[in-house]
C-alpha cells in the first residue's frame, strides 16, 4: 500500500468514526418532526393536522411542526415527502385526494403506493352539500331543479383541482345530470369565504370546515355525503336519502412516511398516533366537527388505500373529471 493510499484509508476510517451513528427508535426523535399538510392553512386538513400534531408532540417529547405545502390538489406536498430523507423526521398527512389523483392527473411526480409507507388512519368525515342562504333552495331536490332551470349559472367551489371537494362535485354533477361549473381555490378557507359572500353558490365541503358556518347560519346544509347521517347535522339527510341514490363519499386523513423510514420508527409513530386518537379531549373535538377518529393498523391502511385508489380511478373515468 502506498503512502497516499494509506493516508486515504486512514482518512476514511476517521470520517467513519466521526460520522453520527444512525438513531435507533429509542433515541428518536432527537429534534422536531415535520408533518407536511398538503393544503392551505385554515382548511379541514390543516385543522386536523394541527390537532394531531399537538398530541403527537406531547407524546414524543419533541415538537411536531406543521408545514403547509399547498398546491395541485395536495400532490405538491405529497411529492415533497415522497422524495424526503427517510430518517423519521418528515411525515405527510395524506387525504382521500391522494387516491383521487392517479385518476385525474396524466402524470404525477411520485407513486403514492410505492414511495410512501402507511402509518395510521387519523380521521374520517362526511362531506356536506352546502349552499349560500340566498339561493332559493332548501332541499337537494329543489337544488337540482334550480340548477336544471338555470344551466351553467350555478358555480361550486373546491379547495383546488383534484381535491375531495372537486371530485365530490363532479360525482354530484354526473349522478344528477346537472350543469354546474367548478371554481377551484387555493384551499378550503378562501373558498368558504366566497361561498358565504355569494361569489359562488354551492360546495360539497368537508365537515370540520363547514360545521361552524352551518351552525352560524352563514351557509345552509342540504345533505351529507355518507350513507349514514352525521350527528353533527341533526335533521340533515344523506344525499342517497335525498334522491341521489348510491352517492357515498367519505373524506379521510392518514399519516404516511417516506418509503425506507426505519421500521422501528414507523412502528413507534403508529403506536403514538393510535394512543393520541383515543384521548378524550381529541375525541370530543373531533365529534363536535363531525369527525370520527381512525382505527386501522398500517397493514389495514395499505389495503384501504388500494381500494380507495381503485374506486376513485373509476369515478374519474366515469365522470370525465380531469385536471390536465
Amino acid at each position: 500500500m502506498t503512502l497516499f493510499s494509506r493516508r486515504g484509508a486512514l482518512a476514511a476510517l476517521s470520517a467513519a468514526a466521526l460520522a453520527p451513528l444512525p438513531l435507533h427508535a429509542a433515541d428518536w426523535p432527537a429534534k422536531p418532526v415535520t408533518l407536511v399538510v398538503p393544503f392551505a392553512a385554515g382548511g379541514t386538513t390543516d385543522i386536523i393536522g394541527r390537532a394531531i400534531a399537538q398530541k403527537l408532540g406531547e407524546a414524543l417529547g419533541q415538537q411536531v411542526l406543521v408545514d403547509n405545502r399547498a398546491g395541485a390538489g395536495g400532490t405538491l406536498g405529497a411529492a415533497s415527502v415522497a422524495k424526503a430523507a427517510p430518517d423519521g423526521y418528515t411525515f405527510l398527512l395524506a387525504t382521500v385526494a391522494h387516491t383521487m389523483a392517479p385518476g385525474i392527473y396524466k402524470t404525477l411526480p411520485y407513486d403514492f403506493m410505492k414511495e410512501l409507507d402507511p402509518i395510521g388512519l387519523v380521521a374520517l368525515t362526511p362531506n356536506v352539500l352546502i349552499v349560500n342562504p340566498a339561493l332559493p333552495v332548501k332541499t337537494v331536490a329543489e337544488l337540482v331543479a334550480y340548477i336544471k332551470a338555470n344551466p351553467g349559472k350555478v358555480n361550486y367551489g373546491s379547495a383546488g383541482k383534484g381535491s375531495t371537494e372537486h371530485l365530490s362535485g363532479e360525482l354530484f354533477r354526473a349522478m344528477t345530470g346537472t350543469d354546474i361549473l367548478h371554481i377551484p381555490y387555493k384551499g378550503g378557507a378562501p373558498m368558504m369565504t366566497d361561498l358565504m359572500a355569494g361569489q359562488i353558490q354551492m360546495a360539497i365541503e368537508t365537515s370540520p370546515s363547514a360545521a361552524p358556518h352551518v351552525r352560524s347560519g352563514k351557509v345552509r346544509a342540504l345533505a351529507v355525503t355518507t350513507l349514514r347521517r352525521s350527528s353533527a347535522y341533526p335533521g340533515v339527510p344523506t344525499l342517497d336519502e335525498a334522491g341521489v341514490k348510491g352517492y357515498d363519499v367519505t373524506t379521510w386523513y392518514a399519516v404516511v412516511a417516506p418509503r425506507g423510514t426505519p421500521p422501528a420508527i414507523e412502528k413507534r409513530m403508529a403506536a403514538e398516533l393510535a394512543k393520541a386518537l383515543k384521548l378524550p379531549d381529541l375525541e370530543k373535538r373531533f365529534e363536535e366537527q363531525g369527525v370520527s377518529a381512525g382505527d386501522m393498523t398500517p397493514e389495514q391502511l395499505a389495503g384501504f388505500i388500494r381500494s380507495e385508489t381503485a374506486k376513485w380511478t373509476k369515478v374519474a373515468r366515469d365522470s370525465g373529471a380531469t385536471v390536465d
